[in-house]
């Protein structure tokens, strides 16, 4: 089955992070491009994970995993390899809890799953092959990220100057489409 493509505003959701590794500091560096509003769960965390934690100034409680820490939590990433638990979090997540729920590289606990993206000022781009192969997103998306032209956050910058300012109708629609065609047009 295929993922349905969703942009979400996390900025009023509460994110779990549960594990302190490498697959932790890639999945909490992405989360930082969209919100700060993360907690980590995680005995032992790496210096990497610890750096972030300290420039985001995140929460992170120094313990393992216990049942009950996701209560409260909107989405939660489990950023580990132990499959056990991987499970035990994603029913939990469906008996008590009912949060949105990753478990990395086990599609069969994951409510959702992550594309692979670029994000250039207000432009974001997903990448997926809803967990077939994570490998060809990541090169599609540099594959991709090579025909973004680089004034592409100036330009987004300007519509948005543009649309704020004019009022909502037929006449924006129109001049903001002709604005896009002509950016479109000279690339």
């Amino acid at each position: 089955m295929s993922y349905f493509p969703a942009f979400l505003d996390l900025s009023h959701k509460k994110i779990l992070i549960i594990g302190g590794g490498f697959i932790a500091y890639e999945k909490l560096r992405h989360m930082l491009d969209f919100s700060l509003n993360i907690s980590i769960v995680a005995l032992h965390i790496s210096k990497d994970v610890q750096k972030l934690i300290n420039t985001h100034n995140l929460t992170h409680d120094e313990k393992a995993y216990e049942v009950g820490d996701i209560k409260g939590f909107d989405m939660v990433i489990v950023a580990t390899d132990d499959i056990s638990l991987q499970k035990s979090i994603y029913y939990e997540s469906k008996n008590l809890n009912n949060c949105l729920v990753n478990s990395v590289d086990s599609v069969g606990y994951c409510d959702f799953i992550f594309p692979s993206y670029i994000k250039k000022g207000d432009l974001t781009i997903a990448v997926s092959t809803s967990g077939s192969s994570p490998a060809f997103a990541k090169l599609f998306k540099i594959y991709i990220s090579k025909l973004i032209p680089n004034d592409i956050g100036k330009f987004l910058e300007k519509m948005k100057n543009f649309r704020n300012s004019m009022p909502k109708g037929e006449n924006r629609m129109k001049f903001l489409d002709k604005k896009a065609k002509e950016y479109i047009d000279e690339i």
